[in-house]
């Protein structure tokens, strides 16, 4: 075998051991130093397979070639929200090179690239930036100090008369200078470092800096390929008729004449309904108008919204819920007072209503899989795949895409499986496109919640003594656990599935199956100085299909808590912003964030006839968010003219980025506080497009400002937390301008 110089480091470790020890096992390869990570758990090292050739290959992190090309594997998708350059960021700042100059490609479904926190390779939860901060940080650390060592190799003269400045090693005496692919393969044959030591704040070049979105050249070339731009050879397209009402399944149709349509191939019945195969996505859709399907309905299936609510109310009476904090003796203070302020909430079902449709192109074949999609959980993806063919996941290969937009859409993996089965049916190579109708009705819905709660004031102190809130909604992992249990448990084979789910369920909680916090996430911390808090969760799931909505529980229960603090406020006679000064003596965080957005907004100053304010704040992902909302009525039309926010995130890795996110979050509250609702009656979902289900127009986009609080935190979450404070703010608006209160979503002032 011939050996080549290249270097593979790999972290593998036992339960015991840290999440991300550093750097364990080192081999050699040709012309280029790779460097890779596993997590806990894994008992034999993953990525590092030696090529017939007799190179090495390593599915880590980062490759730096002979030919001084720098490649970091990015395991995490970019769907918008600027890992594509913040994590590069992180691995350029540690190996002094700029993040412009090193390529960057989409991770396979590997296990090692897993996501620390949740045990399955998912991009979500606001995390990849925290989770990435240390590890990809000390990736690059170590490059460096090996390329420092192999030119003090070949000079021959002390390490640290030598630096790593922009993709070269300098010796500092006489200026010469080696590029780091002069040295790679002799840096493949250095000693790894135990410690690495990282770069200090002041010392950062890129960190912190306004530096350009490393994806935005490719997007608006048109050179970077998302889902729905995967074109292989010989491929067919389909589509899926699916049924119209919820929970219902195919109990005949006229498959034969439909087939006999020019340009159609096949037409065949699939977990989700009839698919139709054709030469081109608009025969198959021509055809879908010939398509005559009778349905059987599921009798135990939604009928109506009204009806679902009516359930949820029934519920919160029947069940007084599972309490996930208790703080004083909220029952007691209760009993003793006349003065209780009592009301209720309500929050629709929501639609993702991702810009780019869901799509997949599938190649089923006897031995392998290929999948060409764009998914925020490429394990999920496999596990979805091996669920409707022969194949076991090892067997499954997820070729990633830029994603136009995920909101937690794409966690869930449908549209995978069902491209895969019509290819495992057709032995075709099988691009699936949904339309938007097929993704406004068969989502998997951000879930509707209904919360009762209750406050005792006492206006001679101006103070409120107790605080109860009974949050009744589904659990979205009751419907996710079936895909995410497989994938955490790759080994298993696969009549176990449907047992690990089950298991899955009745672990929920412990340390096999973390509980699932989405129904109460937001309310369980409430930051206010409050003696005496109870906050408990009823489930109750009326069997509409749900699933993580772009910050998840949050998004509802910010809006609650927020809006009752505002109620409060007016009860005692006090000032929304100050009212909260009061109660945040614990959180100098939150009340930074409060401080900085009532400042830059101008909060109780003066402003022009007809416009009002309102003011917010939460934390979500780590990250603390206060808004100031400006709005005006128009009659019965809503204008909002103007949104501060200010944001606590930790170091800013990427001021550009996080402006961007603010932006997006804004923009995604503001469609869905005035827009958002997904009803259903007779079993179906009302909506179907975008005339029905609306977006927000760039020209009723307000002025978005935001005000960075300095930090020395690590950095935490800013894809979603500039979301969950936005509707409960203009809700405060709402209430200076008509006097009501706005205790349901979206806003309605007619």
């Amino acid at each position: 075998m011939t050996t080549k110089s290249a270097l593979a480091i790999s972290t593998v470790a036992n339960i015991s051991t840290t999440r991300r020890e550093l750097i364990k096992n080192m081999s050699l390869g040709t012309g280029a130093l790779t460097l890779g990570v596993a997590l806990p758990g894994c008992s034999t090292l993953i990525g590092n397979t030696i090529r017939d050739d007799g190179s090495w290959e390593a599915n880590g992190w980062l490759t730096i070639g002979s030919d001084d090309q720098v490649v970091f594997t990015l395991d995490r998708v970019e769907m918008g929200q600027g890992t594509y350059t913040g994590l590069t960021t992180l691995i350029a700042e540690e190996l002094d090179i700029a993040p412009s100059d090193i390529s960057v490609v989409f991770a396979p479904a590997n296990k090692q690239y897993r996501n620390p926190d949740y045990g399955i390779q998912i991009t979500g939860g606001s995390n990849s930036l925290s989770s990435s901060w240390v590890p990809l940080r000390e990736i690059g650390a170590a490059a460096k100090q090996m390329l420092l060592m192999a030119a003090s190799e070949v000079f021959q003269l002390p390490l640290d008369q030598f630096v790593a400045s922009e993709g070269r090693v300098v010796h500092q005496g006489s200026g010469k200078s080696l590029r780091y692919g002069g040295l790679a393969s002799i840096a493949a044959k250095q000693d790894v470092p135990n410690e690495v030591g990282l770069k200090k704040p002041s010392d950062f070049k890129y960190i912190g800096k306004q530096n350009q979105r490393l994806d935005s050249h490719l997007k608006v070339s048109g050179k970077a390929n998302f889902g729905i731009d995967s074109q292989q050879k010989d491929m067919l397209y389909a589509i899926i008729v699916r049924a119209p009402y919820i929970g219902a399944s195919v109990s005949s149709y006229n498959g034969d004449e439909v087939s006999a349509l020019a340009g159609v191939t096949h037409v065949l019945e699939v977990s989700h309904g009839i698919a139709i195969v054709a030469q081109s996505y608009w025969k198959a859709r021509k055809a879908q108008e010939k398509l005559i399907v009778t349905w059987l309905r599921n009798e135990e299936a939604p009928i109506s919204t009204s009806q679902i609510f009516e359930q949820y109310k029934q519920h919160a009476i029947e069940d007084s819920g599972n309490v996930v904090r208790d703080d004083g003796d909220v029952d007691e203070v209760f009993e003793g007072s006349s003065s209780v302020l009592e009301v209720e909430y309500e929050l629709p079902f929501l639609a993702h209503a991702t810009m780019e449709p869901m799509n997949c192109v599938a190649h089923v074949q006897s031995d392998r899989a290929d999948i060409w999609t764009s998914t925020q959980g490429p394990d999920l993806a496999q596990v979805a795949v091996a669920k409707v063919t022969d194949l076991s996941l090892n067997e499954v290969f997820i070729h990633n895409q830029f994603i136009g937009g995920g909101f937690g859409r794409r966690l869930s993996q449908d549209f995978v499986g069902e491209a895969a089965e019509i290819s495992y049916q057709t032995g075709q190579v099988i691009k699936l496109v949904w339309s938007r109708e097929d993704d406004t009705r068969n989502d998997l819905y951000r879930p509707a919640s209904y919360h009762k709660m209750r406050a005792v004031v006492d206006s001679k102190t101006g103070k409120a003594k107790a605080w109860d809130h009974q949050i009744v909604c589904p659990k979205i992992m009751d419907w996710y656990v079936w895909d995410a249990a497989p994938a955490t448990f790759p080994w298993a084979p696969k009549f176990m599935y449907s047992m690990l789910g089950h298991a899955g369920l009745l672990t929920e909680g412990s340390p096999m199956t973390p509980a699932d916090t989405s129904p109460y996430e937001g309310a369980q911390g409430l930051p206010y100085n409050i003696p005496s808090v109870r906050v408990r969760h009823t489930k109750s799931d009326a069997g509409v299909p749900v699933s993580y909505w772009r910050s998840v529980g949050h998004s509802h229960n910010a809006f609650v808590t927020e809006c009752f603090i505002d109620e409060l406020a007016t009860e005692l006679g006090k000032d929304g912003y100050l009212y909260r000064r009061e109660l945040l003596s614990n959180s100098p965080r939150m009340l930074a964030v409060l401080d900085a957005a009532a400042e830059k907004a101008g909060w109780g100053t003066q402003t022009k006839d007809g416009v009002y304010q309102g003011i917010a704040a939460h934390e979500s992902f780590g990250s603390y968010v206060a808004q100031v909302v400006e709005l005006k009525l128009d009659g019965n039309e809503i204008e909002v003219l103007r949104v501060v926010s200010a944001i606590d995130c930790g170091t800013v890795v990427n001021p550009d980025v996080v402006n961007m996110q603010m932006e997006s979050c804004v923009i995604f509250g503001l469609t869905a506080a005035l827009y958002g609702e997904i009803t259903i009656a007779d079993g179906r979902v009302e909506q179907s497009n975008f005339h029905d289900y609306q977006m927000l127009r760039m020209n009723q986009t307000p002025s978005i400002e935001t005000v960075f609080i300095e930090s020395v935190e690590a950095p935490s979450g800013v894809g979603e937390p500039g979301l969950p404070p936005l509707a409960p703010a203009m809700a405060g608006a709402l209430f200076s301008a008509t006097g009501k209160r706005h205790r349901r979503l979206p806003f309605d002032v007619s």
